[in-house]
């Protein structure tokens, strides 16, 4: 339980600033406004653990870089759509790592990867491939929902998509 908490966590580290983006913008209806809060807070939790020295994972500098990307360009255009395309290109560069055949390995047990090598090539594989359909639903989504439907089908696929 205390993995699963802590995996939590970072998860909703991770997402902070789109979560707060996605909350400002469903009370104020102003992109600018919640990109702006949104990349101010990607940029306090960096600059918090540059300040700790803790490490600074590779998720975390693409996640803080898409964020102010996405949040620059919501900011300039007053349009949401530019944050809601954010989880697209993370689910597609996280897709193309996962083609890597045996990435799933390190995530195993021994004795899983002695006895199911050529399984756990195949399991990552489709993790790949769900992450490539969950940047096309969320294409999709991103461009032809409002604000509350892309949420909702989001959230239900990406936790139905992993427990599948």
């Amino acid at each position: 339980m205390k993995a699963f908490l802590q995996t939590a966590r970072l998860l909703l580290s991770d997402l902070a600033s789109s979560l707060l983006f996605l909350i400002l913008f469903s009370f104020t209806r102003n992109a600018a406004l919640s990109a702006g809060f949104g990349m101010l807070l990607g940029v306090i939790q960096i600059a918090l653990q540059l300040g700790r020295r803790k490490p600074i994972d590779v998720m975390e500098w693409m996640s803080v870089f898409l964020v102010i990307a996405s949040g620059t360009a919501t900011v300039l255009t007053d349009s949401p759509r530019f944050v809601l395309f954010k989880p697209t290109a993370i689910y597609a560069i996280v897709g193309i790592v996962m083609l890597k055949p045996g990435w799933i390995n390190r995530y195993l047990p021994s004795i899983a990867r002695e006895v199911a090598s050529d399984v756990a090539t195949y399991v990552g594989f489709a993790w790949a491939g769900l992450m490539f359909v969950s940047a096309t639903l969320n294409a999709y989504l991103a461009l032809n929902s409002v604000l509350g439907t892309w949420a909702m089908a989001m959230t239900i696929f990406g936790i139905v998509g992993k427990f599948v």
